[in-house]
């Protein structure tokens, strides 16, 4: 697979609490030059990453981080705040301890409450795949079918482990037609990476990528 293929499918992430503007600024700079989907970086620096980069690129953003469980009154508010900052593109966690109480409705209202506050852009829903059940995770494949939204995601790459082949042949097996998935969290090789994508992931979320690109070019290979 071509390597500009790859990265076109990678939301180039950095998330991290002690993120400083110079290091968003950097993944900014190298997202833009590698040509990655998007940018993912924290809600605060959604506005002044929207006026560095401009319309060069997507700017995406995390909503409910990483635990899923303010309310769908903060996580809507949280949305709309995004979007007028500029934020394209969304990425919000559910709520895990309605899932695990099989209050499906209740995450189901409440991603379809965030998918109205989007409007045309694009929302992503984090399910956190570690932390389930296979038979949560095929419920969720349905709730966010049924919802509307756009993806549905794997992992924040806060919890126990990450995206997993598997989970993406699950979803994959269980979603409807029109939503596409993201694998996140531990994906650190291109090999990886073409795996993923060959079972069908539209969305990468990661950094290294880029970083193996970088040392790539810095080495002459």
């Amino acid at each position: 697979m071509d390597k500009r293929e790859i990265l076109s499918k990678v939301d180039h992430t950095l998330l991290t609490q002690t993120a400083t503007w110079e290091e968003i600024k950097q993944i900014c700079d190298d997202a833009m030059e590698y040509k990655t989907a998007s940018v993912c970086i924290p809600p605060s620096y959604v506005g002044r990453v929207k006026e560095y980069v401009k319309d060069q690129m997507a700017v995406c953003t995390v909503i409910g981080f990483p635990n899923g469980y303010s309310t769908t009154a903060v996580k809507e508010f949280e949305t709309k705040d995004a979007i007028k900052n500029g934020a394209d593109e969304i990425d919000m966690v559910v709520n895990l301890g309605w899932i695990k109480d099989k209050k499906y409705e209740l995450v189901q209202q409440e991603i379809t409450t965030l998918k109205a506050a989007c409007g045309e852009k694009i929302l992503k829903v984090i399910i956190e795949t570690c932390l389930l059940t296979e038979e949560e995770k095929i419920m969720m494949c349905k709730v966010v079918t049924a919802s509307g939204a756009d993806f549905i995601k794997t992992s924040t790459g806060f919890s126990t482990a990450g995206a997993t082949f598997a989970d993406i042949e699950l979803f994959a097996a269980n979603i409807g037609p029109k939503v596409k998935m993201k694998a996140a969290g531990g994906i650190s090789s291109l090999e990886d990476a073409e795996r993923f994508i060959s079972l069908g992931a539209d969305r990468l979320g990661t950094s290294r990528i880029v970083k193996i690109m970088k040392n790539e070019k810095t080495s002459g290979y």
